[in-house]
């Protein structure tokens, strides 16, 4: 220590010395000298210009860019309470819990705890993670701050790491003065990806690796050295007065994803993310407590209830939910009305996953015809061969991309599938080209989305699910699409021995198939109640009840004895249907235009 500072002493004393020699020979040189010391010292003077103005420069420039788009928000800026986040209950209390660990830190500390660093919100987009993260920062009373990960990706090497530098350097700033602060990254994904893959963001433009690096300093800031943060402290420390260990400010990193199996395992290890809270779309109850939230904001009639409209959503997101209470407003809005009713809902339920009607006026008689009896063959092997859904809506009127489509809603949730309801789907997927080829004497080209959900299916059900012959699962393999080759011989015998059962569906219930067909030529859509009159109205009785169904496979047969076991099969047993397949759409579009 003594001997560095003599160095500097030294340094010192010959820059003095060096700097008297040159005012001697300049006051001994009379007036040429100066001169000659004048012409230097301009050209020195510019030369520090230039190198200072660009200097400038490239710091305003990296500055303007390592201005990440993060909003700070205060204590109570917000307002969001635990109140508004309906749906999922058990995230409720999950979430509270982190709330009292952040407002007694300091008594957890000393227990002898460490602060939590980091929670990773996981589940499908619209469930309300960033929501949460909000009303987490609000009931701590706590400052918060809003990032987006790709925010933090630059063209230059390094500006990424500087703006995650920043973000932490403020928020332990903020943490030393409110006790806490949580920072919260939406889209953690963009730039945590496992470093194995190539992942962890993006590359700097001017320099390799940039990436890599961006994750590495979140790394670090995320679990950094205990070192004092404030410059008073280091100055303490530097002339040691402050001698006690340095206390890490509790700064808590909130991150988003909808794809945690892709993140580095360095993010998910003790001391980062080692809490992961998975947010999924609320069940029945968790909807009717979203609808019941929405509805109360917005005037609507007694037929729009939260269970009615709860039934109608199984799978939406709160998100989702609020989107579509806003469109039924908007539509009852444009027709009008005060109020909007179950018709106003049903309708933005209709345009949000179908899209908006687009009738094609200069279609011909034939064509409709066609597309008529392709949906009805649909329509009716939903009704007759999935108990468990209900038909929503059958339509020949274009919508998106397709002339026509017939949707199903499910009763209730459902978590599983047999293989008679997977064997059902794979029918109603072939009932439109059965019409076709049974009451048409034609085989049309609307059948190329419901041949490959057809072939999916049975995929699926050989190769995936084990419930043909064999127990082999393609899932092993290591390219699925070669593993379908292998079992194309299998896959096309189920698929033609299913094509036999629902063409002698299609012919015992011929009058339901024109009926329904006749409806639609005449009306353009028909509802779920609207078919299921027309079938108490021919046949008398409701339709098949879940327990009665019970579909199986008669492949094995021989080829000329398939189609007869299959119509022994239907006569023997009653018709009726299973959910979708796995990984299948439950609406059956019709002819892509």
């Amino acid at each position: 220590m003594r001997s560095y500072q003599w160095i500097k002493w030294r340094r010192f004393l010959l820059r003095i010395v060096v700097l008297i020699i040159l005012v001697w020979l300049l006051w001994a040189g009379g007036p040429p000298a100066w001169n000659v010391a004048l012409t230097v010292a301009s050209f020195l003077f510019q030369l520090l210009f230039a190198v200072v103005f660009i200097i400038i420069q490239f710091v305003a420039l990296f500055w303007f860019l390592a201005r990440g788009r993060t909003y700070w928000v205060l204590p109570g800026e917000t307002g969001a309470t635990w109140d508004d986040y309906r749906g999922n209950p058990e995230i409720v209390e999950n979430a509270k819990k982190i709330v009292s660990l952040l407002k007694g830190v300091k008594d957890f500390k000393r227990m002898g705890g460490e602060a939590i660093r980091g929670l990773l919100l996981c589940g499908p987009p619209g469930t309300g993670k960033s929501y949460l993260a909000q009303v987490i920062a609000n009931e701590a009373q706590v400052p918060f701050a809003y990032a987006s990960a790709p925010s933090f990706q630059n063209m230059f090497f390094g500006v990424g790491n500087l703006k995650v530098m920043r973000i932490y350097k403020k928020a332990r700033k903020l943490a030393g003065i409110y006790g806490a602060c949580i920072i919260f990254i939406d889209e953690v994904d963009a730039i945590g990806m496992s470093r194995q893959g190539g992942g962890g963001g993006g590359m700097g433009m001017f320099g390799m690796g940039g990436g890599t690096g961006l994750l590495n300093e979140l790394l670090l800031q995320m679990d950094p050295p205990n070192l004092d943060s404030s410059k008073f402290k280091k100055f303490l420390r530097s002339l040691g007065l402050l001698r006690r260990k340095a206390e890490r400010p509790p700064v808590l990193t909130i991150a988003a994803t909808n794809l945690p199996d892709v993140l580095d395992q360095a993010l998910l290890r003790p001391g980062r993310f080692d809490r992961q809270l998975w947010v999924d779309s609320p069940d029945y109850d968790g909807r009717v407590d979203v609808f019941g939230y929405y509805l109360k904001k917005v005037k609507c009639d007694p037929t729009l209830t939260p269970e009615k409209a709860a039934m109608d959503t199984i799978g939406y997101s709160p998100a989702q939910i609020k989107h579509i209470v806003n469109e039924a407003v908007v539509i009852a809005h444009q027709r009008g009305a005060q109020e909007a009713g179950y018709e106003d809902f049903r309708a933005a339920m209709e345009t949000y996953e179908w899209g908006l009607k687009q009738p094609l006026r200069s279609m011909k008689d034939d064509e409709k015809r066609n597309v008529a009896y392709h949906e009805a063959g649909h329509a009716v092997a939903q009704f007759l061969l999935k108990p468990h859904d209900r038909v929503w809506k059958v339509t020949i009127i274009r919508r998106g991309g397709s002339l026509g489509l017939a949707a199903t809603k499910p009763m209730h949730e459902r978590y599983n599938r047999s293989d008679s309801e997977i064997l059902a789907h794979i029918q109603v997927c072939l009932a439109a080209r059965a019409v076709e080829e049974e009451f048409l004497g034609k085989k049309l080209n609307g059948v190329t989305s419901d041949l490959r959900q057809a072939t999916e299916s049975a995929g699926a059900y050989l190769g995936m699910v084990g419930m043909g012959d064999e127990l082999y699962s393609f899932l092993a393999a290591g390219s699925r699409m070669d593993a379908l080759k292998s079992l194309r011989p299998q896959i096309n015998e189920l698929l033609k021995d299913q094509m036999q059962q629902v063409k002698k569906l299609v012919r015992d219930h011929a009058d339901f198939v024109h009926k329904i067909a006749e409806e639609l030529l005449l009306h353009g859509d028909l509802t779920g109640e609207e078919i299921e009159q027309i079938y108490m109205d021919l046949y008398g009785r409701a339709r098949p009840e879940p327990s009665e169904v019970k579909l199986t496979v008669t492949a094995a047969a021989p080829a000329k004895e398939a189609e007869e076991s299959a119509a022994e099969l239907i006569e023997e047993e009653p018709e009726e249907e299973g959910n979708d397949g796995p990984d299948t759409d439950p609406d059956h579009r019709g002819p892509e235009s």
